[in-house]
């Protein structure tokens, strides 16, 4: 591990504990030469996943711009840090235990707009407008027809 002040690689654990999701390690280190302290995190190096695009191309799963949509669809709505964090993990949970390599981002959609429609309506429409990439204005209001009985 090499300091990040001056690049030495010999540093000295001086304290190690689980963080509070227990998913990493965080470690405490000093640089056995320049004498400064730095945290480092261990975590379970996760397989890598595929997602496959509605063109046919293929990229690597990446956390963060799954959250950004989910983040712009609940934009100023009264959803939670917390709860999308708690919808993307589940998310993530269900992807890694299906023990495949690759996945459709329909799929990834499919699993985004699912769990939505039960947190907020307004942010469920919001990312299904641009995930299920609406025609008219005929497809928007079959879908808000579709989910209305799920409101009551």
């Amino acid at each position: 591990m090499k300091c990040p002040y001056c690049k030495y690689t010999e540093s000295k654990v001086i304290d190690s504990r689980p963080t509070v999701d227990g998913e990493s390690i965080r470690r405490r280190r000093i640089c056995q030469q320049c004498g400064k302290r730095f945290t480092t995190y261990e975590t379970i190096e996760s397989r890598s996943l595929m997602v496959i695009k509605k063109d046919g191309s293929r990229q690597q799963y990446d956390r963060e711009k799954l959250m950004r949509g989910i983040i712009k669809a609940c934009q100023k709505r009264p959803v939670t840090k917390a709860q999308m964090d708690d919808l993307l993990s589940n998310i993530e949970k269900e992807l890694y235990d299906q023990q495949e390599d690759e996945v459709s981002s329909m799929t990834i959609g499919e699993m985004v707009v699912e769990r939505l429609i039960d947190i907020d309506e307004v942010a469920y429409i919001r990312f299904a407008s641009v995930y299920r990439d609406f025609d008219d204005v005929d497809s928007f209001m079959a879908e808000l027809k579709r989910i209305r009985p799920h409101h009551k």
